[in-house]
C-alpha cells in the first residue's frame, strides 16, 4: 500500500460505569489534565497523522471542546451512538485518511513507536492491531466462587490494545455489515473473514477501567510530564 494519509479516531463516548465515576471517565483529571487529553495529545502531535476526530456522547461536546484547547492541532468532534461500533462508524465516516487508527480515549498512553508500528502494519497488511501475550495463569471459577480443576491453555492468547489500524474503506464496509455487537474493531473485519496483522503492544499502554488503573495512570502521566 502506498504512503496513504492517516486519520486518528479517538473514542470518548463511553460511560465508564465500572470506575464508579459520576461522569464520563475520559474527563477525569490525571496529573492535572483530563484523561482524554493524553491520547489526543499523543495522536495530535504525530506528523504521520493527517487529521484527528474525537467521538463523544451527545451533550458532552462542550466538555470535549474544553480538552481541545491545549491540543496542538485542529480536532473535529462528532457524536457517537449507543454501541461502541456505532461510535467507531461515526468517527470513521468523518475521517479523511485512507488509513484510520481507532484509539480508545480511556487508553491514554500510546507511544510514538507504537503508533508508527501500527501504521506500518496497516500499510503492509491492510489491518493491524497491537497485542500483548497473556502471561498469567488462567483458571475458571464455579458459580459459588471456587476454582475449578485445571487451567486455561494460554498459548496464543493475546490481550488486545489500541490504536487499531485499518484501511478506511475496509473498516467502513465491515462495520456497516456487522450484525452483532462487537468487542473491538478488529472483530468487524475478522467476522467477514479478513486477516488482521498483529504487532507488539506496550505494558504502559493501559486502559483505565477501575480505580487502580486510575492510580497507575497518574504515576505514568507524572513520569511522562516530568
Amino acid at each position: 500500500m502506498a504512503q496513504d494519509t492517516v486519520s486518528a479516531v479517538v473514542l470518548a463516548a463511553g460511560r465508564g460505569a465500572r470506575l464508579g465515576a459520576e461522569r464520563n471517565k475520559v474527563f477525569l483529571e490525571v496529573a492535572a489534565r483530563p484523561l482524554l487529553w493524553y491520547a489526543l495529545s499523543a495522536l495530535g502531535s504525530e506528523p504521520a497523522i493527517g487529521d484527528v476526530v474525537v467521538v463523544v456522547r451527545a451533550g458532552e461536546e462542550e466538555a470535549a471542546q474544553g480538552v481541545l484547547t491545549s491540543i496542538p492541532r485542529e480536532v473535529r468532534i462528532v457524536c457517537g451512538g449507543e454501541r461502541r461500533q456505532d461510535s467507531t462508524l461515526a468517527g470513521v465516516e468523518a475521517a479523511r485518511g485512507r488509513i484510520v487508527l481507532v484509539q480508545d480515549g480511556a487508553r491514554p498512553f500510546p507511544s510514538r513507536d507504537l503508533i508508527l508500528r501500527v501504521i506500518d502494519g496497516v500499510r503492509r497488511h491492510g489491518a493491524c492491531v497491537p497485542v500483548i501475550p497473556t502471561v498469567g495463569t488462567l483458571r475458571y471459577a464455579d458459580g459459588e466462587g471456587f476454582l475449578q480443576e485445571g487451567s486455561v491453555d494460554r498459548r496464543g492468547l493475546l490481550e488486545m490494545q489500541t490504536p487499531q489500524g485499518f484501511e478506511r474503506n475496509a473498516l467502513l464496509r465491515s462495520l456497516r455489515a456487522a450484525e452483532r455487537e462487537l468487542t473491538d474493531d478488529a472483530e468487524a473485519l475478522l467476522s467477514l473473514g479478513r486477516k488482521v496483522f498483529t504487532v507488539r503492544g506496550e505494558a504502559t499502554n493501559l486502559k483505565v477501567t477501575n480505580k487502580d488503573d486510575l492510580l497507575l495512570a497518574e504515576a505514568i502521566a507524572r513520569a511522562l510530564l516530568g
